[in-house]
């Protein structure tokens, strides 16, 4: 499974950043991770020149294979919790997806 992570020009997308998110995704969804091909995590900040609450987005795209990418998305006032409220997402979402392939 590869885990992309991108960000907008006003993150700053250093290394270390990218290492954390990574790893909180991988964590986040690791019993789904022999069926996932492809993770792109997309992080900004909606209002850069301001600050506000709730201006942080992570915007999680999953690929699994043979179907159509999944999408989610949080906002949060930092990073760090916009990254967790997402992967949270993504897992119940990847529950859903997973658990209708199982039926049919």
């Amino acid at each position: 499974m590869d885990v992309l992570v991108n960000t907008d020009s006003s993150v700053e997308g250093h290394a270390t950043l990218a290492t954390e998110v990574e790893a909180a995704v991988r964590h986040g969804i690791a019993r789904f991770s022999d069926r996932i091909t492809r993770i792109e995590v997309h992080l900004s900040d909606e209002n850069s020149h301001k600050h506000g609450s709730d201006d942080k987005r992570c915007l999680m795209e999953v690929r699994i294979a043979g179907r159509q990418p999944t999408a989610v998305s949080h906002n949060a006032a930092d990073i760090d919790k916009a990254v967790a409220g997402a992967t949270a997402k993504l897992r119940s979402a990847l529950d859903t997806v997973f658990g209708k392939m199982a039926t049919h």
